[in-house]
């Protein structure tokens, strides 16, 4: 009996074990479950691009946190909120970790690696936070009817964008996971900027995974009362409740889904004016120099030969003013008048915006100089949303030695004036300098002065290919929501020319060299966003501030 006894002991040791390691991956489904979901997210946007996966991504997060607030004995739904906002935000931008080996900036291979996954991990870990916060107020929700989680998850979601939007770290949207690929839906931006396909792609995902939930109560209910009810008719005929079940939240989620898309198509649909005497033919140079070479005397030769080159070539195509990128001639403003470039521009007599650096007292900016047909400079924009830690140093005073010992970044870049206007030669132009194209306020703020058309001067090349997709995507919603025609220039791709509705009339290859020339029209126009801003959102929180206070009145 004894060898039996150790043998029965040894399986009931066993069936403990796989008991708690089975109980420890039941606890860990939904981080999981939220994880592969927020992943879903990610793949909507370059260099993967299936934009339809966010009108269902959200979903399951969405029941997650929704069946944790009802069944108080579930994990709390703060880990899976984090798990599903690492998720997104790491795979959408994974285009951080092309920064790295940055030994070309003279940062060893190993601290290189660990700035980039510092980076890398922080903004996904941030986005996972504001998702974290979203969950809570979801939670506290509990009780409250569906109709009503649906319009303050809605209104919150947005308010956190819109929050994390006026910081400066801000990239990844819901709303740009539709770009460029959906752009009817995209249209709806014109209304209130990104926030308002913001809040279709959420309350979408809101309704499905309310109506899952109730389709589910509904099945657990009516088995309950077939145990309680044996030989009713229901039982004996064999059709049970939930096959009956019209899931009327699938039906409205269909519904919203048709109506936002016909109304972004009305919205695409319209007329672009193009008057003759709004023509303006603008020229493009992609000089095509890598970063690494760039900050070379060699590199600067060829900046200075690829663009001269290139600027002689476009004013012989009788362009009436030529692009560059951002940082075009690596030098000080002091220096242009001496350059090549600038010797062309004084004898062709075509306008040119130059991208270099501006000077102001100790510091410098980030800047592109308009120089008019006698080879003036006429106008300057400088960059006002600068990247952290690649461009400025966050808490100068407490981490800037730190960063110092670890990177030979600049640390005295500034950043320009939030309320600049760039006039040149041909009426007020709407300007944006790289990272700036994911600041929807900058442009509307702009359009709204008076700007008639859009100049974007980039430079992308330290980053993965995907990211300048991604930034050709952010261009796009920035043209549609202000209704202007765009100029795209970039250093290595993509390069690209937009009309009004985010259709690409043309774009470049990737780190190639190239010269293109296209007629913009300069327009006039306001949309409802340029007009008002984002109203929809303070109106999102308005009425779920009044339906919360009214279902707590009536109930």
């Amino acid at each position: 009996m004894l060898p039996m006894q150790k043998k029965q002991s040894k399986k009931q040791g066993e069936q403990r074990k796989q008991g708690r390691q089975g109980e420890r991956f039941i606890s860990l489904l939904p981080c999981l479950i939220a994880l592969a979901s927020g992943i879903l997210m990610g793949l909507t946007v370059a260099p993967v691009g299936a934009w339809f996966l966010a009108w269902i991504a959200l979903v399951p997060l969405w029941v997650l946190v929704i069946t944790s607030a009802k069944r108080k004995n579930q994990s709390p739904p703060a880990p899976p909120a984090l798990f599903w906002g690492i998720g997104y935000h790491g795979v959408a931008l994974s285009w951080i970790t092309g920064i790295h080996p940055m030994t070309w900036l003279g940062v060893p291979w190993l601290p290189s690696l660990a700035i980039t996954l510092f980076c890398w991990g922080f903004i996904s870990v941030l986005g996972g936070i504001f998702v974290t916060i979203w969950a809570a107020v979801m939670v506290r929700l509990n009780g409250q009817k569906p109709w009503l989680r649906i319009l303050i998850g809605t209104a919150v979601w947005c308010g956190l964008e819109s929050l994390w939007s006026a910081g400066p770290l801000w990239w990844s949207s819901l709303a740009y996971t539709q770009s460029p690929h959906n752009l009817v839906i995209v249209h709806l931006g014109q209304l209130s900027g990104p926030n308002t396909v913001t809040a279709a792609i959420v309350a979408i995902n809101g309704l499905i995974a309310e109506g899952w939930t109730n389709r589910q109560d509904a099945k657990i209910s009516s088995a309950s009362r077939q145990l309680l009810q044996v030989g009713e008719p229901a039982q004996r005929t064999g059709f049970s409740a939930p096959l009956r079940f019209v899931n009327k939240y699938w039906v409205i989620a269909t519904g919203l889904l048709i109506t936002l898309h016909l109304i972004g198509f009305i919205l695409y649909s319209r007329p672009i004016a193009q008057l003759p005497e709004a023509a303006l033919k603008v020229g493009i140079v992609q000089g095509n120099i890598p970063n690494q070479l760039l900050r070379s005397s060699e590199g600067f030769r060829r900046a200075q030969e690829n663009y001269t080159n290139g600027y002689l070539t476009l004013a012989d195509q009788g362009v009436d003013a030529v692009l560059t990128p951002e940082g075009a001639l690596p030098i000080f403003q002091r220096n242009l008048l001496g350059t090549a470039l600038v010797a062309a521009v004084k004898e062709k007599g075509v306008v040119a915006w130059i991208g270099a650096f501006g000077e102001r007292g100790d510091s410098y900016t980030i800047s592109l100089f308009t120089f008019n047909s006698k080879g003036e400079i006429v106008s300057r924009y400088d960059k006002s949303k600068l990247v952290p830690l690649g461009e400025y140093i966050p808490f100068e005073e407490i981490l800037g030695g730190i960063v110092q010992r670890l990177s030979p970044l600049e640390a005295h870049q500034v950043p320009g004036s939030a309320n600049q206007i760039f006039d040149t030669p041909f009426g007020r132009a709407i300007a944006s300098i790289c990272y700036e194209s994911a600041f929807p306020e900058q442009f509307r703020r702009q359009a709204a002065a008076g700007g008639q058309f859009i100049l974007s001067s980039s430079n992308d090349a330290h980053y993965s290919a995907s990211m300048p997709f991604q930034h050709h995507a952010q261009d796009i919603m920035r043209a549609i929501e202000s209704d202007r025609w765009s100029a795209r220039a970039t250093n290595t791709g993509y390069s690209a020319f937009l009309d009004p509705h985010g259709r690409t009339l043309w774009i470049s290859g990737y780190n190639t060299y190239e010269t293109h020339a296209e007629t913009i029209y300069r327009r006039q126009t306001q949309t409802l966003y340029v007009r008002w801003g984002d109203w929809l959102t303070p109106v999102l929180l308005g009425l779920s501030v009044l339906g919360w206070f009214v279902h707590r009145v009536i109930n």
